[in-house]
């Protein structure tokens, strides 16, 4: 290899080795192969050469200095660290592979892909300004349309360390004195910071890529299958079929009939209402209401940014309209408070708690271009922001569905038992879900399930990411209740864990108490009207009544009350002799 080749430069500027040699004095061989010099250029003058040989050593014994040698460092670490920074906000190439992002923990930076679930509780992307304003604000259109507030618009650098980093989870207790299911504190990130912790990608979907439904406009009805016309009746063969998880399925996921889920397909919208259900491309808040089963309950401590941003949708049938329209101020703007009301007509089932469970579990088929989404039975009132909730059971955790657990019911057969003593359904249906659930191998829960903490859930509340497998997932849960009964408690185990045998994903199941400390439980309508029909019956004392029991003595005023009770002494025969005597024991007493 020549000098030429190295590119050595041995005529004007003089190489680097020869000046090695001639301020040691000492002339050592730097290569065997000859060097080729090139002829000095003509271009430069002969005291420009001269120039540059005394300057270059006056140069490095300059730098050769404490303090100068210093100040270079210094220089050289600052342009450094700034070229680092211009890296990490450029961020507009993605990568080709699997995805990942900077992520901190514990004022840590680390590397970590999405695909695996970190252990850790705190783990969040960090997100730049430019990714913010790419990725994430447009997924953010406000519901009117208009610009979002300007401090969505200039985001600041995301707060270090969490918030919540030092806050300790509630613990498993007992309830010892039967005071009944309670609240337990949550740490929730404030509004102003918490949409800077939205993922800036959606999550991996593991295995399957791309999920399609069944639509057949024709549609032929086959009772001997199973379900019903809207469900499609998919054969037992299809259902063990869906459960082979593959990177492209098609499966039945209701809506078979219509051209678009709510278009001449059982649970019929409005043209305008689904224009505007396919305007929600970031959050929607969702819930129903069937025949006038629960009184609709307005969201609290919502944020001007979720009001702005999230879309509240309540599903009603007519009854139900007819029902708000008497009680309530429903204008044509078709809304109520936050929520945009939707009626839907030719309900597939006669059942209105089997009709609730459509937009509960296929609202990924309603609202087809929403990324998040946060369901709410009707009964329940939502006490805290939803990009809170989303960032503390999903994004914080680094899950895509999240649901709570039943407070105190963890097994199926438990669960199936306790819905026959109260009346929930008929009980030969129930025995007969449950015997083919074990047909196929359902079992007892037990420690051998963990880290699954429980096979029931208290599915009033879901949030979940809307990715392939999570809508395959709900599709196929709703399958079951199509095909036997409507209580989805009993059918949630049995569909999560065969998902789980074929792919690397589960469910999040948090604890009872922490969904009670963002939705706060009413009474169905029925029972509200029966508690006021039962205070309406006790009129209030009058005046006349309270001025005379004021002149009353105090012993006279006290509420009457039935005679206390006796206890009578027990006459028994014994016989000790040729005649019966009657004997009084002090221990055998009757209460009257």
């Amino acid at each position: 290899m020549t000098g030429r080749s190295l590119g050595l430069r041995t005529g004007s500027y003089g190489s680097l080795q020869q000046q090695q040699q001639l301020q040691n004095g000492v002339a050592l061989p730097i290569q065997s192969t000859p060097i080729s010099v090139r002829k000095p250029s003509k271009m430069l003058p002969t005291g420009s050469r001269e120039k540059e040989r005394i300057i270059l050593p006056w140069i490095c014994k300059f730098c050769a200095r404490r303090k100068v040698g210093m100040l270079l460092l210094l220089i050289t670490s600052v342009v450094v660290i700034s070229s680092i920074v211009s890296l990490l906000n450029k961020d507009g190439d993605a990568p080709a592979g699997p995805e990942t992002n900077l992520f901190f923990s514990d004022h840590v930076w680390t590397m970590v892909n999405y695909d695996e679930k970190s252990p850790s509780a705190f783990v969040y992307p960090l997100i730049s300004v430019n990714t913010y304003k790419q990725k994430i604000l447009p997924s953010m259109k406000r519901v009117d349309g208009a610009d979002l507030p300007l401090q969505l618009q200039s985001p600041s650098i995301i707060p270090l360390p969490h918030s919540c980093e030092k806050f300790s989870p509630p613990s498993l207790q007992t309830d010892r004195k039967g005071t009944g299911p309670r609240p337990c504190p949550v740490c929730y990130v404030p509004v102003e910071q918490v949409v800077f912790y939205m993922p800036s990608w959606p999550s991996k979907s593991p295995v399957l890529k791309n999920l399609s439904y069944v639509i057949e406009e024709n549609f032929i009805s086959n009772e001997s299958s199973g379900g019903s016309v809207f469900g499609g009746h998919p054969s037992l063969r299809q259902r063990n079929e869906y459960f082979d998880i593959k990177e492209s399925m098609t499966v039945h996921c209701g809506f078979v009939s219509g051209k678009k889920p709510g278009q001449r397909s059982g649970f019929d919208i409005d043209y305008d209402d689904l224009l505007e259900m396919d305007k929600c491309h970031g959050v929607v808040v969702a819930s129903a209401i069937f025949g006038k089963y629960d009184v609709m309950q307005q969201p609290k401590n919502i944020s001007e940014v979720s009001k702005r941003t999230v879309c509240f949708y309540m599903f009603l049938d007519e009854e139900t309209e007819a029902y708000i329209k008497n009680s309530s101020s429903l204008d044509n703007t078709k809304r109520v408070g936050l929520w945009r009301i939707v009626v839907v007509r030719n309900l597939p089932y006669a059942d209105s708690r089997r009709n609730g469970k459509v937009p509960k579990l296929l609202l990924h088929r309603l609202f087809p271009n929403a990324r998040f989404s946060l369901w709410v039975d009707g009964k329940l009132e939502l006490v805290v922001d939803p990009y809170q909730i989303l960032e503390r059971f999903l994004w914080r955790r680094n899950v895509t569905f999240a649901i709570s657990r039943h407070y105190r019911r963890f097994d199926v057969f438990e669960e199936a038992e306790a819905n026959k003593a109260a009346g929930k359904y008929d009980n030969a249906s129930i025995d007969s879900q449950i015997g083919f659930y074990k047909r196929e191998g359902l079992t007892h829960y037990s420690d051998k399930k963990l880290p699954i903490t429980s096979d029931v859930p208290e599915g009033c509340v879901i949030i979940r990411e809307h990715i392939p497998i999570t809508n395959l997932f709900t599709c196929l849960w709703f399958n079951e209740v199509d095909r036997f009964t409507s209580r989805d408690q009993l059918s949630f185990s049995t569909v999560r864990d065969r998902i789980k045998l074929r792919v690397n994903w589960t469910v999040d199941m948090f604890m009872d108490c922490e969904r009670r400390n963002f939705v706060v439980q009413a009474y169905h309508r029925d029972l509200l009207e029966q508690r006021k029909s039962i205070s309406v019956s006790r009129p209030p004392p009058s005046s006349i009544e309270i001025k005379e029991s004021l002149h009353k003595p105090a012993h006279q005023n006290r509420v009457a009350r039935s005679p206390p009770m006796r206890k009578l002494p027990v006459m028994r025969k014994k016989s000790g002799s040729r005649k019966h005597r009657t004997r009084i024991s002090s221990k055998d007493t009757i209460t009257l």
